[in-house]
């Protein structure tokens, strides 16, 4: 799981100023990201979930941990409370996109699945999102690099 960002640093790092095209690549990052994710909660509501439900669906199949994803982990993953997690599992649950049941090592956690259903709407979803990442890969490499130049701290 990737740890949230951390507020930037009171003290910045001396580093030059910062160009028209920095605050271009800023600009057209932050516009790619928006019109990604328009992209896949257009892509989400075609299969009659909400953009929370795919990104659930999405951090349940992505977990990375040798154990199922718990919804305390799923909670963090979605940075959303614990209640509210229990709420949106249970939405799943209902729709038989997920299944969850009791941890076989600590009976106090409860784990979560993808249900066969879960796993094709977004395997769906999935693969119209990679292909439109596709699209969009030399933009991002730009984008990238632009950051990265102005990341560097001056000499």
């Amino acid at each position: 799981m990737t740890p949230p960002l951390s507020p930037p640093s009171p003290h910045p790092v001396d580093n030059p100023a910062l160009t028209e095209d920095d605050y271009r690549a800023l600009g057209d990052f932050r516009l790619a990201i928006r019109q990604f994710l328009a992209f896949s909660e257009q892509g989400a509501r075609e299969h009659g979930l909400s953009a929370q439900q795919h990104q659930a669906l999405l951090a349940i199949k992505a977990h990375p941990g040798p154990d199922p994803i718990s919804i305390g982990e799923l909670s963090r993953s979605l940075l959303i409370k614990n209640h509210s997690a229990v709420e949106l599992v249970a939405r799943l649950v209902e729709r038989d996109l997920v299944a969850r049941r009791d941890s076989d090592a600590d009976r106090r956690r409860v784990v979560l699945a993808l249900r066969p259903r879960g796993e094709t709407i977004l395997e769906a979803i999935s693969q119209r999102n990679l292909g439109r990442l596709n699209e969009g890969a030399d933009i991002l490499a730009g984008i990238i690099e632009a950051a990265r130049r102005a990341a560097r701290p001056s000499r």
